[in-house]
């Protein structure tokens, strides 16, 4: 008998789930929002190689937080490449420095690694997913960057609170295993400034540029200070001027 009332109680507690958790809109929401992001036809590589050819001359390019180079670095073209990753995630980790980015970028100040003159054409930001990571990412390449070359980063467009969450390691969300971290806050902070050009593209979780030279994009006029995600998604296409992968062509080649 009591094996057949715990039978029960597990039955119940999983319609319980199927109809509270499962069915759930923020859940539901969480899910349609990985789908479509996961199954985006563009990639960020693909806008990392309309920047690199629109630039018309050999260009020099780093990928900051590279993982397993066949997802992303392995399918750029540039002239020269350079690769930055400590090896946490994947163990292979077949990179030029196999350093953080802030040792990297120290040991860059120092002329240890490469020229203390060099600038990139691109710099591809996709390392640690917490704001004040990528804040120091983005700092420290506005400095090795070119005047018409271009910032772009990654996961800029959490699709809801689940995925924009601090914690990787809390999978057991609506959101799952995919993260997108607070890399947006970071994104956001450099498009309040006045003296840059800032768009996201709306494919691959959200490919942020930011520009120096070439006007992307005006500064947004969000003002939440403490950058709270109920601030991005009321006004998600104005706080991250959010345009389609067709939009960002255009600007590029007309």
């Amino acid at each position: 008998m009591k094996y057949f009332k715990k039978l029960y109680r597990r039955y119940k507690l999983g319609e319980y789930y199927e109809e509270v958790v499962f069915k759930n809109k923020h859940y539901l929401d969480a899910q349609k929002g990985s789908i479509d992001q996961v199954t985006s036809d563009k990639k960020r590589y693909d806008v990392i190689n309309h920047l690199l050819a629109s630039l018309n001359r050999e260009t020099l390019y780093l990928e900051i937080g590279v993982r397993n180079p066949q997802d992303n670095f392995a399918l750029i073209n540039a002239n020269v490449k350079y690769s930055v990753d400590p090896g946490l995630e994947y163990t292979q980790n077949p990179v030029d420095f196999k350093l953080t980015s802030d040792d990297f970028f120290e040991q860059l100040d120092q002329g240890a690694l490469l020229s203390k003159s060099i600038k990139f054409d691109v710099v591809f930001i996709d390392g640690m997913h917490l704001a004040s990571y990528v804040d120091r990412d983005i700092s420290n390449a506005l400095r090795y960057v070119k005047d018409d070359g271009f910032i772009v980063l990654h996961d800029c467009n959490p699709p809801t609170e689940w995925h924009a969450r601090d914690q990787y390691s809390y999978e057991w969300t609506p959101a799952n295993k995919y993260w997108n971290g607070s890399t947006w806050k970071a994104f956001v902070k450099y498009r309040k400034m006045d003296d840059l050009s800032s768009c996201c593209i709306d494919i691959d979780w959200g490919v942020g540029l930011i520009s120096k030279g070439k006007n992307i994009g005006a500064p947004t006029s969000m003002d939440d200070e403490f950058y709270e995600y109920s601030a991005l998604s009321l006004s998600r296409k104005e706080v991250l001027n959010l345009i389609s992968f067709d939009e960002f062509k255009l600007m590029f080649d007309r």
